[in-house]
C-alpha cells in the first residue's frame, strides 16, 4: 500500500478514521525553513466542519510536531505531525457492520484487506485523512510563499450554482484560509441555500473547485511522465472525493480551433509570456510562467439519510441500507484548503527536483 506522495520532499500518511491518532510524515526538507504552528493552525481550521452545511462530528485538530523542529525551523531531520483523533462514535457503524455503503470504500477495500479492514468511517481510506495532509501542506506552503509562490483554491460550482472565475491575474490571497471560499458572497449565499436544500431531503451534492498557483517561474517539471499535470493530477485523486481534473480551458479546447486554442507568445517585463493561459500554465509538461490553474470535480458525499440498495456481504444478499451517522451534505468547500495543501506540496517536490538537476549541470 503505497501512502507516501514526492520524490525528494515526501510525505506519508498514516492512522485511521476512528484511530487514537492521524499524521503525516514530511521528508526531504532541508534544515532552517521556518515553520509558522500558526499558519498550520490556520490551515486545519479552514478544513473544519462549518454549522449546518456540515459534519456535526466536531475535531478540534489539536496537532502536536513531535520531531524535524528545533527552535521554530526544520533541523535538516523528518518532521512527524500528530493529530489525535477526539470526537470518534464508533458505535455508529456497528448497525450496518456487514452492509456495504454505497459510494464508499467498503467493498474494495474488504477485497484489498481480505475482510480485516477497520470500517469505522472508513478507517485509513476516509476523508479525515485529509486533515494531516493539510498540515503538512501548510509547513511548505509558507516556505513558497518566501520565494513569491501563492496558491488558492475557491469554489467554482456547487449543485449548479456557479461562481466566476479566476481573472488572469488570480486573486488567491482572498480565499488563502476562508471557510467558505468565493470570489462573490452573492454566490456564496446561493451554494449555502443548495446545501442546506439538500441537508433537508437528506441528500448531499457536489461541485468544481478552482486552484490557481502564481509565481512558479518557466521550465519547471518534465515531459512525459513528469508532467505537472500528471503530478498535480496523481496527488488530487488521492483525495476520496475527486472524480475529474482539468487544465486551463481543459475539455472545451476540445471544441476550439487551434487559432482560438493557442496562447500567443508576447513580451512583458523582459520575459517572454503568453498573452492568454488557455493551456493552464503548463506546455509539454513544463510551466509556462503564467498561473498554474486547473479545475477538480468533487462528488457529492456519499453517506445520505436515505434508503439506498446495497448487498449484505456476510450473507451474500440483496438488501438496502439506510445510514444513520454523522455526515457531510458537502464537502466542496472544505475540500478546497485539501486542494491547496496538495498543491503547495507537489509544487515544493518539483521545485526540489529542478534544484537537485541544477546542482548537477555543468
Amino acid at each position: 500500500m503505497n501512502n507516501t506522495l514526492g520524490r525528494i520532499i515526501r510525505v506519508t500518511l498514516f492512522g485511521e478514521s476512528h484511530g487514537a491518532s492521524i499524521g503525516a510524515v514530511i521528508d526531504g526538507l532541508h534544515a532552517m525553513i521556518p515553520v509558522k504552528e500558526d499558519e498550520i493552525a490556520s490551515a486545519l481550521m479552514a478544513r473544519r466542519p462549518v454549522g449546518a452545511i456540515s459534519t456535526a462530528r466536531r475535531e478540534a485538530d489539536r496537532f502536536q510536531i513531535v520531531s524535524g523542529i528545533f527552535r521554530g525551523m526544520t533541523n535538516g531531520s523528518p518532521v512527524c505531525i500528530l493529530i489525535p483523533n477526539e470526537d470518534t462514535r464508533s458505535e455508529d457503524y456497528g448497525e450496518n457492520l456487514t452492509l456495504l455503503r454505497p459510494g464508499h470504500a467498503d467493498f474494495t477495500s474488504h477485497i484489498r484487506n481480505y475482510g480485516h479492514e477497520d470500517f469505522r468511517g472508513g478507517g485509513h481510506f476516509s476523508g479525515r485523512l485529509t486533515a494531516p495532509l493539510v498540515a503538512a501542506g501548510a509547513v511548505v506552503r509558507s516556505a513558497l510563499e518566501a520565494k513569491g509562490i501563492k496558491i488558492g483554491t475557491h469554489i467554482l460550482e456547487i449543485a449548479g450554482v456557479s461562481d466566476r472565475a479566476f481573472e488572469s491575474v488570480p486573486d488567491v490571497e482572498s480565499v488563502k484560509y476562508s471557510s467558505f471560499p468565493v470570489l462573490t458572497e452573492e454566490a456564496g449565499e446561493k451554494m449555502r441555500a443548495a446545501i442546506e436544500a439538500a441537508r433537508a431531503d437528506g441528500d448531499s451534492v457536489g461541485g468544481v473547485l478552482e486552484t490557481a498557483v502564481t509565481g512558479v517561474p518557466a521550465g519547471v517539471g518534465d515531459p512525459w511522465f513528469g508532467t505537472v499535470e500528471g503530478q498535480l493530477s496523481y496527488a488530487a485523486f488521492s483525495v476520496p472525493a475527486v472524480k475529474g481534473i482539468e487544465f486551463g480551458r481543459g475539455f472545451a479546447l476540445s471544441h476550439m480551433r487551434g487559432s482560438e486554442a493557442n496562447d500567443p507568445f508576447t513580451v512583458a517585463d523582459h520575459r517572454v509570456r503568453t498573452a492568454t493561459n488557455n493551456c493552464g500554465g503548463v506546455l509539454g509538461g513544463l510551466t509556462t510562467g503564467s498561473p498554474i490553474v486547473f479545475k477538480t470535480a468533487v462528488k457529492p458525499t456519499p453517506t445520505i439519510s436515505k434508503e439506498q440498495k446495497t448487498v449484505d456481504i456476510s450473507k451474500g444478499e440483496d438488501t438496502v441500507i439506510f445510514s444513520r451517522g454523522r455526515h457531510d451534505p458537502c464537502i466542496v468547500h472544505r475540500a478546497a484548503v485539501v486542494m491547496s495543501s496538495l498543491t503547495a506540496l507537489v509544487v515544493a517536490d518539483m521545485l526540489a527536483v529542478k534544484a537537485a538537476e541544477q546542482e548537477l549541470a555543468l
